[in-house]
């Protein structure tokens, strides 16, 4: 059955493609991405990663490609061209990598933009050198910020940057006793003042969640905000943002439709994509997989994957409300009708008029979205969709 799938995944087509690249210079405390300080093992990790994608690619021209980690920044230039050309594009194609701060220089910068990577997306977190400390980072929030010009100076106009709401309290005796929500989104505000100043084109906000196999969760801080600080925390950002950036999912602001992520907009409107590399996921031919997280199967195997699954209408139609309501503008009824064969109104009329009637989901001209009351309480309100 395992062959058969992979098989079935061999002979898919897709225009997105993800490439993972496992690798960092050190963990960060709250990190649960599969990833490894073993920068020794990347020329034969890329070697392995060349012969997947030649084995599965099937030539098909790609709209968005997206290179993400651990840290894609570590690759060489050449290797970065080595894996593009085993690609086509489509016209006007969104090629993303995610860069962090303390791997990247002018020159890798100018390299990367000439090599036709069109996109960076810089991993900050915060503009707080102690909050930085605190969970792991090696870089400051001048080199934060120092990478975001070097890209701007060589002419990326198609910035994002990642920030986490819900970082712990520094360690030291000035923050001794400051648990508070008050010191909490003080620092919050200083991160988003500063994100604000960049001009970037695009921010990713994130909240901590304390995950298994994570230095934090053997060791957890002490001062961190609690589930109630953390969304007063996304509120704020959302108030805050929304001066000069568009709310348009529920994690990204962007300038304008123009920078919107594209390779994430697939995923959400349930496009097909492929998945390279160590722990990758891919969706094709209504086939959910993953690789394998263990670095030693991979390298041993590039073929083959971990878990496969064929995902059945009423799979698909879960996903459909769980990916459609990520999206601000919210979901589609009468395209989600078309496509089951359902009366969504009817179907979930208890729900809809349960959440309506509190003010967590709000009726749009083409269906229903998420109001942000109600992503806060996001969790609480698909699951009843998902039973």
């Amino acid at each position: 059955m395992q062959n058969n799938l992979i098989n079935s995944i061999k002979n898919s087509s897709s225009k997105s493609a993800y490439i993972h690249i496992p690798f960092c210079k050190r963990k960060c405390n709250y990190c649960a991405f599969t990833s490894f300080a073993a920068l020794n093992l990347i020329d034969g990790y890329v070697k392995k990663l060349i012969t997947e994608i030649k084995h599965f690619y099937d030539g098909t021209p790609l709209e968005t490609l997206y290179f993400g980690g651990g840290t894609p920044s570590l690759l060489s230039i050449k290797q970065v061209e080595n894996i593009l050309k085993l690609f086509k594009f489509a016209p006007s194609p969104e090629i993303t990598m995610e860069v962090n701060p303390d791997s990247v220089d002018l020159n890798y910068f100018s390299a990367l933009k000439n090599s036709g990577i069109n996109r960076i997306s810089i991993g900050v977190q915060s503009f707080d050198d102690d909050v930085l400390r605190a969970i792991g980072r090696i870089h400051t929030s001048k080199g934060a910020k120092d990478a975001v010009y070097l890209a701007q100076d060589v002419g990326f106009e198609n910035i994002s940057i990642d920030l986490i709401y819900g970082l712990p309290m520094p360690n030291g005796p000035e923050y001794s006793g400051k648990n508070t929500k008050k010191h909490h989104l003080k620092l919050w505000e200083e991160t988003l003042e500063s994100a604000m100043v960049l001009d970037v084109s695009h921010i990713s906000l994130y909240g901590l969640k304390i995950e298994p196999n994570t230095i934090f969760y053997k060791n957890p801080p002490k001062a961190l905000p609690d589930d109630d600080m953390q969304a007063d925390m996304y509120e704020f950002a959302i108030e805050y943002l929304s001066k000069n950036y568009e709310l348009y999912e529920v994690s990204n602001f962007a300038k304008s439709e123009k920078f919107y992520s594209k390779h994430n907009l697939n995923y959400w409107n349930e496009g097909c994509y492929y998945g390279f590399g160590v722990s990758a996921s891919g969706f094709l031919n209504n086939i959910r997989y993953q690789n394998t997280k263990n670095f030693k199967e991979y390298m041993e195997n590039p073929y083959k994957t971990k878990d496969a699954e064929i995902l059945t209408p009423e799979n698909m139609l879960e996903e459909t409300i769980f990916l459609g309501f990520r999206k601000m503008e919210g979901i589609n009824t009468a395209k989600i009708n078309e496509k089951f064969s359902i009366n969504f109104d009817e179907r979930y009329e208890e729900i809809l008029n349960k959440y309506i009637k509190t003010g967590h989901i709000e009726k749009t001209k083409n269906g229903y979205k998420l109001t942000i009351a109600g992503v806060l309480i996001s969790n609480v309100i698909l699951a009843e969709f998902l039973v």
